[in-house]
């Protein structure tokens, strides 16, 4: 299960009609809020803030994801018993919530809308949110026996449909892409044969780059909306890595002009008193094996006695 904390928008009317009007949403929970109607439902919402006006931020926002594989364990009843343990532990308690189940992508996955005004008119505090929510997140995924994370080599592109499939494509692209190139330049060329388009975001009235985003044919995305790993500041950090590798790579001298320049600068070093690569190790004799003597000129050994037949004989015959 992934937990994701997206920036919440300033009013609950847009949160509460991007959840519940999406296609084939179904609202799985709701607690302190009607949900008859849609109008309904943003009323009390409001109505609830107000006990505190000057919070500016009183939306709260959160989606929950989980792996395509543990579709088969994972019915209504029990994504919402995950859902509101989570909301346990990130201490979002006695306040209105709204969760809402989507089925516009490949994996579950679930929005929880809640208000940040508690039933008591307190604020709830969204202090180091993303540093719990991804300690709970992996503490509930352990506990119910989910998936790590759903990876997204691990997502099967062949049931992948509409945006989805688009923003994988897009995905398997630019990261294959990106790790042969050593500037943005030339990644933009390259994309641009795959018919993707890449833009810069700049800091107003400044040349300073500050997003990026790829588009193919009526669709563009942010980076970081087709994957953390795809926005400005990270491409552009593992870009520069393989830049500077590659210059490394060029000006790293080879074994052969090493030794080349050891032995062009030999003279040089005996004459400057330096000792030499000789006179430290020494001359290196050349060993020659024996031959082997020919088999068929191997010197007869003689026996016992021998000798003195052969001077008796040598005697006799003088």
């Amino acid at each position: 299960m992934i937990g994701k904390i997206p920036k919440p928008g300033k009013s609950f009317g847009g949160c509460i009609e991007y959840n519940v009007l999406k296609k084939e949403a179904a609202i799985l929970y709701a607690d302190g809020v009607r949900i008859d109607k849609i109008a309904h439902t943003i009323a009390d919402f409001n109505m609830q803030r107000k006990i505190s006006p000057g919070l500016g931020q009183a939306v709260g926002h959160i989606s929950l994801s989980w792996s395509p594989e543990d579709k088969d364990k994972l019915n209504d009843e029990k994504m919402v018993s995950i859902a509101k343990e989570y909301l346990q532990k990130m201490k979002i308690q006695d306040t209105q919530v709204l969760i809402v189940k989507h089925k516009d992508r490949a994996h579950p996955h679930a929005h929880i809308v809640y208000n940040r005004v508690d039933n008591e008119g307190k604020t709830i505090s969204d202090k180091f949110q993303h540093l719990k929510n991804i300690k709970i997140s992996k503490e509930l995924t352990l506990k119910h026996g989910m998936e790590i994370g759903q990876g997204k080599e691990k997502v099967n592109r062949q049931q992948l449909k509409g945006i989805d499939k688009l923003k994988y494509e897009l995905y398997d692209t630019i990261k294959a892409v990106s790790h042969k190139v050593t500037s943005m330049a030339e990644l933009k060329q390259e994309l641009l044969k795959q018919d993707i388009g890449l833009q810069f975001k700049y800091k107003s009235g400044t040349l300073e780059k500050q997003g990026i985003s790829f588009s193919k044919g009526d669709y563009k995305f942010k980076g970081s909306e087709i994957d953390r790993s795809l926005s400005y500041g990270r491409l552009s950090k593992q870009i520069e890595q393989q830049a500077q590798q590659k210059q490394a790579e060029e000006q790293r001298p080879t074994l052969a002009q090493q030794l080349r320049e050891v032995i062009n600068n030999e003279p040089v070093k005996e004459q400057s008193g330096h000792r030499s690569v000789i006179d430290l190790f020494g001359h290196i004799p050349i060993i020659t094996p024996e031959p082997e003597p020919h088999p068929y000129r191997r010197r007869k050994r003689k026996g016992y006695g021998q000798d003195n037949d052969n001077e008796q004989s040598q005697g006799i015959s003088r």
